[in-house]
């Protein structure tokens, strides 16, 4: 019988090594954030408190300007429902995961971003790991980076100038590099076709600014569809 710091210990040495590629590319976004919000008037525990609780890269950039705008509450609502209605999609696919998750599966949805529930849904974890603080600490270990990150560009803001324009492409090489990570590890690539058909699709039909929620709806839909056909080649 292992005894509990073990096995918390064992989950968290387990889940780090995933977690790096996600530090590097929360510190540039991160730390280009905090500048952003510094040179944009506000204190450095704008970004800080935001960064604690709201915990949405995009949203958060945008909320800069929400901000600054006129007081507009049901626009500001429509605006976030719109950017982070995506994460209805992913907290339907984590339904399974999450179960029996006890005082740990609130943090765990709070903290669901873009990165976690790619490490989380589709990480290997060995058989002697406990899934539910192997969740736990990925989340919280991608939820300090950014937090940290913010914190330390809204507190140096002020001293630094340099351009940071295209450091937002760190993520998309991230997710690039998850995408094929996951490809290699699979025989069939069914939901990888599915995702990368739906996406082109949708971005045809809809622009660059409108489709994503039709993508994740376009997906939802064809995996439902093709869930035997999947389960059974695996």
């Amino acid at each position: 019988m292992q005894s509990k710091g073990n096995i918390i210990k064992r989950a968290f040495k387990c889940a780090f090594p995933y977690t790096i590629p996600i530090f590097a590319g929360f510190w540039f976004l991160g730390l280009t954030y905090g500048i952003y919000m510094n040179v944009s008037g506000f204190c450095f525990w704008y970004p800080m408190v935001m960064s604690l609780t709201i915990f949405g890269g995009s949203l958060e950039f945008l909320a800069v300007s929400m901000l600054l705008a006129p007081y507009a509450p049901v626009q500001v609502f429509l605006m976030t429902l719109m950017i982070q209605a995506r994460h209805l999609f992913y907290g339907l696919s984590m339904l399974d995961k999450f179960k029996g998750m006890g005082w740990k599966k609130p943090y765990l949805i709070f903290g669901m971003c873009d990165e976690t529930f790619s490490i989380n849904y589709t990480a290997d974890i060995p058989e002697h790991i406990d899934r539910g603080w192997f969740y736990f600490f990925v989340t919280l270990l991608n939820h300090f980076y950014w937090f940290s990150a913010a914190t330390i560009g809204g507190l140096v803001g002020s001293l630094l100038h340099f351009n940071t324009e295209g450091l937002d492409f760190v993520m998309t090489a991230m997710f690039v590099v998850i995408f094929m990570e996951q490809w290699f590890k699979e025989k069939r690539h069914i939901s990888a076709w599915v995702g990368l058909g739906a996406s082109v699709g949708c971005l045809l039909l809809f622009g660059a600014d409108n489709f994503l929620i039709p993508t994740m709806v376009c997906i939802l839909a064809a995996l439902t569809v093709l869930r035997k056909p999947v389960e059974q080649r695996k």
